[in-house]
């Protein structure tokens, strides 16, 4: 989700996401959708013509539930009826000014049944499909129960143009299920997507370590593409997915947000997460790891520390 203030205001960060856009097409095998966010039409049209040349689509977030959203007023935070004539004149200036196909991502409008209603009302201003994550926003639980794929499967019968399931995919038979159950044209998944970057092949979620060393590897490999607090959150769904009910992710993640550098990251990941796993450290040499045994205390005491500065 791209912010239009940013991208007309901050040439820097408008550079970032262009880079970014044009590494993805040198090797573009699917097409490419890009989803802004605001409240603003004439904003968000300034800043999609800034993209459009480089994606296939421009999508509308209206499903965020962060707090930034609320209190920003965007996202999901616009799908109160009172802010039904705003986000129809965003859509259409949208269809209207792009030279791409706009969609829009919608949560559970209140009371429910008027979500099909504001998704006819973004298919009559030019969306050419509407994605659904059928939960109500939330900004301190926006996950919290399942997602309502009987609202999915009644909006697809209520449009003409295609519905996208988002919700509710936590292993790679879900994305069938999904589909089977809502007739849905196409699923959408996220933060799953972000712990197990596999999850569209039909495979075991990769060991996380392996593909969190694979991941640091990349982002040494290619140094400003991601700064080092997207680079932590992205470890940390990697970790997360798999051993969040492990007695060791406290100190994990604790030790994670207070790195300071890439190599910080790998030792938590070579050396501690292994160990803590019973596993042999990866990349240390002798001394290195005799070096480590002596300022550590015993494993089973579970108060082996991160050796990781904290910052106050």
């Amino acid at each position: 989700m791209l912010a239009p203030d940013r991208l007309l205001n901050d040439q820097e960060y408008l550079e970032f996401h262009t880079r970014d856009l044009s590494m993805a097409a040198v090797d573009k095998k699917t097409p490419v959708v890009v989803q802004l966010c605001g409240n603003d039409p004439d904003l968000v049209v300034k800043a999609g013509r800034k993209i459009e040349s480089y994606c296939d689509g421009i999508d509308l977030n209206l499903g965020c539930p962060q707090e930034a959203a609320r209190d920003g007023h965007f996202g999901a935070y616009l799908l109160g009826q009172k802010d039904w004539p705003l986000v129809e004149n965003i859509v259409s200036s949208m269809a209207h000014s792009f030279t791409v196909p706009v969609s829009a991502k919608l949560r559970l409008c209140q009371p429910t049944p008027k979500t099909h209603e504001l998704a006819k009302r973004l298919e009559a201003q030019g969306a050419s499909w509407i994605t659904l994550h059928a939960r109500t926003v939330s900004a301190r639980r926006r996950r919290q129960g399942a997602a309502d794929l009987n609202v999915v499967k009644q909006l697809k019968t209520h449009l003409t143009i295609p519905t996208i399931s988002n919700g509710n995919v936590r292993v790679f038979t879900d994305l069938q299920v999904n589909l089977e159950f809502t007739g849905a044209d196409g699923l959408m998944v996220g933060e799953t997507l972000l712990g197990n970057p596999c999850i569209f092949t039909d495979t075991p979620p990769p060991d996380p370590v392996d593909i969190s060393l694979e991941y640091l590897d990349l982002c040494s490999k290619y140094p400003g593409t991601a700064p080092l607090p997207t680079i932590q959150t992205h470890i940390r769904h990697f970790v997360e997915f798999q051993c969040h009910r492990e007695p060791w992710y406290t100190k994990f993640r604790t030790g994670l947000i207070n790195t300071k550098s890439i190599e910080e990251i790998d030792h938590i990941l070579s050396y501690k997460v292994e160990r803590w796993r019973g596993r042999a450290p990866r990349g240390l040499d002798a001394y290195e790891e005799a070096e480590e045994d002596t300022q550590a205390p015993s494993e089973n005491s579970g108060d082996d520390p991160l050796d990781v500065e904290i910052l106050q």
